[in-house]
């Protein structure tokens, strides 16, 4: 099964699973049981360390995606000299580098990967560091005057105090069970690990605008659950291609599906497009962007000016 078929697959096995794939989910049930376990012993053998500068992690409890980046772009917009931390998944690099220094954008996409070239062109204000030590990247942001760190998928990272933001996936999985029965990474019981499970239409709302649309746009994205777009897409999408979550184009391939779909552009997410826009292809952009309501937006104020996790329930 090539990598493209299993992402498929997977999706609708976490997702939307037929009665075959409930059968194997729960034949695979004694490995889930030692994934949570293993999940639970971590937790329980290490120690959260304070860097001394207020950290707030945007993370959730499933694979796949579930919009963490639209939401850490939503919440460093209200900080003063926010600095995004992520390990930076899909780029050709490793090790540390700094994406962009306050608005001066310091590498190429390939270097950065897709997910924070994106941070790096949305946030003029804010400096943004990849690392697959967070640690590192943390102490990177001191160094570069941050007064605020904002870590993309850092709810895993234990070791870190932090304040704990995790967003309730929608759709959720079919079951609850941890990988590889379910989509889980961990027991959907530490929710109530979370300073704060922010969801859809609740704490906030997704709004969605197309920039440079056409009449006929062929849709080519690659991240994860492609199909929750579907509900943001126009009638004028007349073809749908997916990729692996991250994968980098190539313009001979781009090209050939334009021209073969009879499309006009290009229809991609913010996220792709920032791997797309050196081609020089029509381009449409879906753009998505995050409104907080206003408690989560006092909550997180709160956190600032304290500098001190607000108390678990």
């Amino acid at each position: 099964m090539s990598n493209r078929l299993f992402v498929s697959w997977a999706e609708k096995y976490f997702y939307y699973p037929s009665i075959f794939e409930y059968f194997i989910s729960y034949l695979l049930l004694p490995i889930s049981f030692l994934w949570c376990l293993c999940a639970k012993i971590r937790r329980a053998l290490k120690s959260p360390v304070d860097y001394h500068i207020p950290i707030i992690s945007v993370g959730n409890l499933t694979i796949g995606g579930s919009g963490k980046t639209p939401i850490c772009v939503a919440i460093a917009k209200e900080m003063k000299k926010p600095a995004i931390v992520l390990r930076g998944y899909g780029r050709l690099s490793k090790g540390l580098f700094l994406v962009s220094n306050f608005g001066e954008i310091l590498c190429d996409v390939k270097t950065s990967g897709d997910e924070a070239m994106l941070y790096a062109k949305k946030l003029k204000h804010a400096s943004v560091i990849v690392s697959e030590n967070r640690v590192s990247g943390i102490k990177k942001a001191k160094e570069l005057g941050a007064d605020i760190v904002i870590l993309d998928d850092g709810f895993g990272k234990i070791d870190i105090k932090k304040f704990d933001i995790l967003i309730r996936p929608n759709p959720a999985p079919i079951n609850n069970f941890c990988i590889p029965s379910g989509a889980y990474r961990e027991s959907a019981k530490n929710y109530k690990n979370a300073d704060l499970v922010i969801e859809d239409n609740v704490d906030f709302e997704r709004i969605v605008s197309i920039e440079n649309g056409a009449d006929k746009m062929i849709l080519i994205t690659a991240i994860a659950n492609p199909s929750r777009l579907n509900k943001f897409l126009p009638p004028s999408v007349i073809a749908k291609k997916t990729f692996p979550d991250h994968y980098m184009f190539a313009k001979n391939e781009l090209v050939k599906l334009l021209r073969s779909s009879g499309a006009a552009s290009i229809l991609a997410t913010t996220k792709d497009a920032v791997k797309m826009e050196k081609f020089a292809l029509p381009l449409s952009i879906l753009e998505l962007e995050i409104k907080l309501y206003p408690h989560v937006k006092d909550i997180l104020k709160s956190y600032v000016q304290t500098q001190t996790p607000i108390q678990k329930s």
